[in-house]
């Protein structure tokens, strides 16, 4: 029997449910979700296995406009994701007209056009959200490029039209011999999905600037075979009164955030932990070279 494998990296603008898409390809949670744009800062690779293929899957930052040197980073691992993929899956979100920013689509679909090496399936997301003609005329107009491989109706958080959309992909790759075990379904570390999901939390509770400025580092964690494992974590933020806010009056703030992160953690690594968080603050660090390399940015893997 036949046998494809290859890679492929989903990509787009902010907040079009990217990571969405993957947990539900995946149908288990490896990527964080929130509301808020520029969730997603770092690629995350996620492995699907069936009898007749492999797809290794790469989640990546959305495409901005940079203002940091963050930025400037996480446009580095889109560019490297789309230099490692056999396929690209460009995603868009069809919500709503206002939410559509048509020049800079546009924009990204002619640079990756120009690019002429990768075969690209467009996915229109979230085409539960208007009319079947709607979505129609959507699929018409985007196939009339004539440069998509295919054009797919999708919504990723009720797993519509994402069997179709994997098999579009499968059609595309070559056929060779699996690069990961079939019980493998991501490479990272559990400590990275463990700071990733103290980072979904702080996305979740806290408002304004406070997210964006936020990063987390796991100092210490120990796996204890009678007990609770001990995970110790610093959350850095960017300017000496931002720490208060984590913090919240008299710590209640930051006593929430511990507990919720804390359960989801535990729901993740299905056992007990005791999950210690300390704020630290490291000036303008989303601009700083040292500390976004030190916090694994522009690192090549």
């Amino acid at each position: 029997m036949s046998h494809k494998v290859g890679y492929v990296s989903i990509i787009g603008l902010p907040n079009v449910g990217k990571s969405t898409l993957l947990n539900a390809i995946l149908k288990q949670k490896i990527s964080i979700v929130t509301p808020k744009p520029q969730t997603t800062r770092k690629k995350i690779l996620g492995i699907l296995t069936e009898n007749n293929y492999q797809i290794i899957f790469l989640d990546t930052p959305g495409i901005v406009r940079p203002a940091y040197l963050l930025h400037e980073k996480m446009l580095e691992e889109i560019n490297e994701s789309i230099k490692d993929a056999d396929v690209l899956v460009l995603l868009f979100d069809v919500s709503n007209e206002s939410r559509i920013k048509e020049s800079e689509e546009n924009e990204i679909i002619k640079n990756l056009i120009e690019q002429k090496t990768k075969p690209i399936i467009l996915a229109l997301n979230k085409v539960d959200s208007i009319t079947q003609e709607q979505a129609q005329q959507l699929v018409n107009h985007y196939e009339s490029f004539n440069n998509f491989k295919a054009v797919v109706p999708i919504a990723a958080s009720s797993n519509f039209n994402v069997e179709r959309l994997i098999q579009e992909i499968v059609s595309l790759l070559s056929e060779g011999e699996k690069f990961y075990p079939d019980d493998i379904i991501s490479e990272a570390s559990e400590r990275f999905f463990v700071s990733e999901i103290i980072r979904e939390k702080i996305f979740e509770l806290y408002e304004d600037e406070i997210p964006y400025s936020t990063e987390v580092i796991i100092v210490e964690f120990k796996e204890r075979t009678t007990g609770k494992d001990f995970i110790s974590a610093e959350i850095i933020v960017e300017r000496d009164s931002q720490k208060p806010i984590i913090i919240g009056k008299e710590g209640k703030a930051i006593k929430k955030l511990g507990e919720v992160a804390r359960k989801t953690i535990e729901e993740f690594l299905r056992k007990e932990v005791y999950l210690e968080l300390r704020v630290k603050v490291r000036e303008k660090w989303r601009s700083n070279e040292k500390m976004l390399k030190y916090f694994g940015y522009g690192v090549k893997k």
